[in-house]
């Protein structure tokens, strides 16, 4: 049976969440929801979670190139505890330079015409299908 998994690049202004699935491998963006002072928009993931009913939720692992822990693991352990509440599976995936690949991948469509401004939502959007699509090709 197709999975469909949620994927989430976890950064301390906005968190950027991605769909995917095992069949093809591939993902999409789905956006990103705030994370602020005020805590993290879990109305907004409950609402993304009800729509795709995805399996299993996958979380980018900070890691430093060495691949020891980074400076966020606290901050995104915290985040998995958080995510218990949505209950399904949830599992960690290093993701070491999600951001930088994200960010030239929109660079190079921006250059080649196929899409206009980029904003950091669109980028935190875009680790989070990186994530999706480095978690689903391990499987």
């Amino acid at each position: 049976m197709p999975e469909t998994i949620l994927a989430f690049d976890y950064g301390l202004r906005r968190i950027g969440i991605a769909v995917g699935q095992d069949i093809t491998a591939s993902a999409s963006p789905v956006g990103v929801v705030t994370n602020s002072d005020g805590g993290i928009d879990h109305d907004r993931i409950r609402s993304i979670v009800d729509e795709w009913h995805p399996a299993r939720l996958v979380v980018g692992m900070p890691m430093h190139a060495d691949g020891s822990p980074g400076e966020m693991t606290t901050a995104v352990e915290a985040f998995i505890k958080e995510l218990q509440r949505y209950e399904l599976p949830v599992e960690t995936i290093d993701e070491r330079y999600s951001s930088i690949e994200a960010e030239e991948a929109l660079k190079a469509a921006r250059s080649e015409g196929t899409r206009g401004r980029i904003k950091k939502q669109d980028i935190d959007a875009a680790a989070a299908v990186f994530i999706a699509e480095r978690y689903l090709a391990g499987r």
